[in-house]
């Protein structure tokens, strides 16, 4: 199948979209390829995605493919670790044979297929990086084995690349360890504040390049989802299939409009819940610190509840050189990366700890039980005891957005940082 077979890009956007609009969507953007697909890979987000609605969709490919087709799902997990039997059981459902599913390996499982231009990255970054990028995927990617790929995902804002998901589900999701470590920490030296929320950001640009000259003829859709919340429930606002371009741009304006919170005034306090089967490690769950840190004013305070968070890194090594540096600030992290081989060899790594520091401007308190005080402040957070947290915040009584608890303090909740992005309105551009 070429890709010019895939004729026609199917948008869909309403507050009120039904699982039977979202069947039928999907049954016609494969309807003219009937009789001439064989093998098919279907590539969703992992339980870090769980509110996309990208699980309940994966499902109905499933169903109507697996008629006619032999079916493989492969998460796109990137860095994070595989997926649990109970998580794939709670994403996809039960009827999806296990045997179908394959756990991509972001260190052993991919092959590269060409090479970002130095000259390329030192443009897009505005000469602060001079450094060529390896462009790898999993090696099923470009097998010529599947017929159809179908890259399925949550456009949401995102602290690395401005906005989730698109060719980012190729590239990191399925991608190989220098890309998604040179890509991370092209965005992390750019600016977070500069790139969160926005669509062309120099990481954008660098996995464009990539799938303009290197991926132009696998035969790819993307099926991308936009999610909003109505008094506290996630619905599906848009559906967005197709394989070009212009596609993901009508789903990133929907985002923007969804979204991102803009705030009258900067926060002085903030508290923001990490849901335990969601959140397991600082390395997904400093979400709470990437989405927030532009709506909390200077010596303002972000309260984490993680009562799932056991870990800093995904894997053991990504632990251990967050164990090792910690969250320092950028300018401190910058030096150790120009110091130390093993920061340079997991510029990935880097990155987070980049991100995931406040640079001394706001405070930051974990409040967990299945981390020690000792090892949370190691890293460079404060520490708080997660029943004294539970005591002083009751979450159960909040709602997103401002709360005033029985002491009179105001405090601003919000109950999943993924889903959004909140900023002062004054300081974004």
């Amino acid at each position: 199948m070429k890709r010019g077979d895939i004729l026609k890009n199917i948008i869909l956007k309403s507050d009120s979209i039904t699982d039977f609009q979202i069947d039928e969507a999907l049954k016609e953007s494969i309807s003219n390829l009937n009789g001439r697909i064989k093998k098919v890979l279907l590539l969703p987000p992992d339980f870090t995605r769980y509110h996309s609605k990208a699980g309940k969709i994966t499902q109905m490919y499933y169903d109507t493919l697996s008629r006619t087709c032999h079916v493989d799902i492969m998460p796109a997990i990137g860095t994070h670790m595989p997926m649990t039997d109970i998580e794939i059981e709670k994403m996809y459902g039960k009827y999806i044979p296990r045997e179908r599913f394959i756990v991509h390996d972001w260190r052993n499982d991919i092959v590269k297929i060409g090479e970002v231009p130095s000259p390329f990255v030192k443009e897009v970054s505005e000469g602060l990086l001079d450094f060529s990028i390896d462009v790898e995927v999993n090696h099923r990617l470009i097998s010529r084995e599947y017929d159809l790929i179908i890259s399925i995902g949550q456009v949401v804002p995102h602290e690395v690349v401005g906005m989730a998901n698109y060719n980012k589900n190729i590239f990191v999701g399925c991608g190989g360890k220098h890309m998604i470590n040179s890509s991370h920490f092209l965005g992390a030296v750019y600016g977070l504040e500069r790139i969160m929320g926005k669509d062309h950001s120099p990481v954008r640009k660098v996995y464009d390049y990539a799938e303009e000259n290197f991926f132009a003829d696998v035969p790819l859709m993307y099926v991308l989802t936009v999610i909003s919340q109505e008094q506290g429930e996630n619905q599906l606002s848009g559906l967005f299939i197709g394989r070009e371009r212009a596609v993901f741009e009508e789903a990133v304006k929907l985002s923007q409009e969804k979204n991102i919170v803009f705030l009258k005034k900067p926060l002085k306090k903030i508290v923001v819940y990490l849901d335990p089967e969601e959140f397991k490690s600082t390395w997904v769950g400093n979400k709470a610190v990437y989405r927030s840190r532009m709506a909390i004013e200077d010596n303002g305070h972000l309260i984490i509840v993680a009562p799932g968070v056991k870990q800093f890194g995904e894997d053991k090594g990504i632990d251990n050189l967050i164990r090792k540096y910690g969250y320092v600030g950028r300018d401190k992290i910058l030096s150790l990366t120009h110091d130390n081989d093993d920061l340079q060899n997991n510029l990935s790594a880097a990155a987070h700890l980049i991100h995931g520091s406040s640079d001394g401007r706001f405070k930051i308190t974990y409040a967990t039980d299945k981390l020690s005080k000792t090892e949370v402040e190691s890293v460079g957070f404060e520490y708080m005891p997660l029943k004294d947290a539970l005591n002083k915040y009751d979450i159960s009584k909040f709602k997103d957005g401002f709360n005033v608890v029985e002491t009179g303090e105001e405090i601003f909740y919000i109950s999943n940082p993924a889903l959004g992005l909140w900023a002062y309105e004054k300081i974004f551009d």
